[in-house]
């Protein structure tokens, strides 16, 4: 490089100005990466090329200092790098590693905030879950997020069956599904949870704001559903055979992928829960329907143990 620094003296009458060009010069020409991307690139940059450039390698080696210093930039979250481009040096700036793995990170969390869990499952994940007594449904939900990876992702036709979790009080069903929901959220799937009591209401409301049907086709066409605790509160007729009914035809007949937690077992669901209305009257042929399509669309998994709502699964 001593020749193009020789180069660079007419350019400057003042002798001082001229010396602290030329050993700018030669502090950006001894920087290691500047120096190993003239060395690549020596066959496509000329002398005239690289005095043309300077202020690009210049630019380039400032910024790469104040980004090792901590300083803040006028590119925040971006790095510089030098290429080439019809033998002229450009800088072009790409984003970090950190500021990648932190877009990555605020757009999972964005995901994950979207599903609509609670705020007491929100932390919930697979690998926190305790097994004690429970392998055979964690077995069971990680075969399905497997099963919804290859279905939904990779296209293949093998449709993978929910789980029903029945079980008492606080042994860890909501856990599991929001855990569930999480990880496939993670794997790019779009998850839906609904705690069913509370979608119930927000359904019978929806009548008066003339939004029935825009919330029956938002929960039929979800990639994954989560019904969480139903059976827990009484259900209207209209509720079992207009919003649940029609959500779990539709499901079925596109087999899309559905999970559901309850107190009740399936067979419990159907005698106590779905036969029987709020007014009293018993209707065990569309309540029969009901579980058809559940049976259809998950396998049932019991739960066993003490209640855990005091500990964190």
């Amino acid at each position: 490089m001593e020749n193009i620094s020789d180069g660079l003296k007419h350019r400057f009458h003042d002798p001082k100005m001229r010396q602290q060009y030329v050993e700018l010069f030669n502090r950006v020409m001894q920087d290691s990466e500047v120096a190993k991307f003239l060395q690549d690139n020596s066959d496509v940059l000329s002398r005239s090329d690289i005095v043309k450039g300077f202020s690009k390698l210049y630019e380039f080696m400032t910024l790469k200092e104040e980004i090792k210093a901590g300083k803040k930039t006028y590119v925040p979250g971006y790095e510089p790098h030098l290429i080439t481009s019809d033998h002229q040096i450009e800088v072009v700036y790409r984003p970090t590693k950190e500021y990648t793995q932190n877009q990555q990170e605020n757009k999972l969390k964005k995901a994950i905030q979207q599903i609509g869990l609670p705020k007491s499952l929100i932390n919930a994940r697979i690998e926190n879950y305790d097994l004690d007594g429970r392998e055979e449904p964690l077995r069971a939900a990680l075969q399905f997020i497997d099963g919804c990876s290859a279905y939904l992702l990779k296209h293949q036709n093998h449709f993978p069956k929910g789980l029903y979790l029945s079980g008492s009080l606080g042994v860890g069903k909501s856990y599991l599904l929001a855990a569930t929901a999480i990880k496939l959220v993670e794997k790019g799937i779009e998850t839906k949870y609904y705690h069913f009591p509370t979608f119930s209401g927000e359904m019978m409301n929806s009548i008066g704001e003339n939004r029935t049907s825009q919330l029956i086709n938002q929960v039929k066409n979800y990639p994954v559903v989560i019904f969480d605790d139903i059976g827990s509160t009484q259900i209207t007729p209209w509720m079992r055979d207009n919003v649940l009914g029609i959500i779990l035809e539709y499901r079925m007949s596109n087999e899309l992928p559905t999970l559901f937690s309850s107190n009740l077992s399936i067979d419990e669901l159907r005698d106590q829960y779905l036969t029987v209305s709020n007014k009293g009257d018993s209707e065990p042929l569309k309540a029969m329907r009901i579980t058809e399509r559940i049976r259809f669309l998950a396998n049932e998994y019991q739960m066993v143990g003490p209640n855990r709502r005091n500990f964190q699964n």
